[in-house]
Parts: C-alpha cells; structure tokens; sequence
C-alpha cells in the first residue's frame, strides 16, 4: 500500500482553506492557458467566465488530494476496519484500488482498477471531489 498526492484534509475548515487558496492560482493558470490560446482581451472577457476559474479551482484541489493505492485485499482490510460509508466505483474483478477517507467525512470513495493506476487515481479524486468535497468547500 502506497500514498500518491499530499493533501489530506482532517477538518472540513482545513478543506476549505485549502480550496480558497487555490482561488488565485486557478485565475493564473487560466489566463496563461487563455493566453497560450492567442484568446485576445475581448474573447478573454467573453469566454472565461467565473465558472471557468471555478472549475480549474475544483482540478486543482482534487489533484493535490493524497490517496491510498493498494491490492484489493489490502482494501478489504482497510474497509473492515473503516468508518466510513464507502462508494466504490468500477469493476470487482481486479486486482487493484484507490480510495480516499477524510477523517471528518462519514464517507469514503474508491475506485478499482486492473492496471491503468493513473487513470484510476484521476477518477477517484474526482469522485471525491463530486461526492465529499463541493458539499462542504
């Protein structure tokens, strides 16, 4: 069992730190990669809209959120001992799984995968942020 990412959030005010304090690094990368578009300041004001920053806000907490990689057995025994209501997306039939339990929630997410880690790792945090996060940040 192996973490990936360094995020970890054990209150929901530490989450929604963190969250407000990706607000000025979303506005950045978005005008960098709308000016690597060539987007002039008229497409710029016409296109990037507060829900376009909001939205590389959400990625970039997502992606900094540590997850838990293991073998479904070493899942399993995790799960057994847990606190946390689990929603497990994807196949049973593998051998691998993420998964994600902040210590405030009362639930936890996981995602299974053969062996695409990366991919697996990309939607689990996502489902974290969609299942767990955008309700409390």
């Amino acid at each position: 069992m192996e973490t990936e990412g360094q995020f970890s959030p054990t209150t929901v005010a530490e989450a929604r730190d963190r969250y407000e304090a990706f607000g000025p690094t979303a506005q950045v990368v978005v005008k960098e990669v709308a000016k690597a578009m060539g987007l002039d300041a008229e497409e710029y004001s016409e296109r990037v809209t507060g829900e376009v920053v909001e939205t590389a806000r959400d990625v970039l907490f997502a992606e900094s959120l540590a997850v838990t990689v293991g073998t479904t057995e070493e899942f399993e025994s995790w799960r057994a001992d847990a606190d946390h209501d689990v929603t497990v997306v994807g196949s049973e039939n593998v051998d691998n799984v993420v998964w994600h339990a902040p210590p405030f929630a009362d639930e936890a997410v996981a995602a299974t995968f053969q062996s695409e880690r990366r991919a697996a790792v990309g939607t689990l945090r996502r489902q974290a942020f969609g299942r767990i996060y955008s309700e409390v940040v």
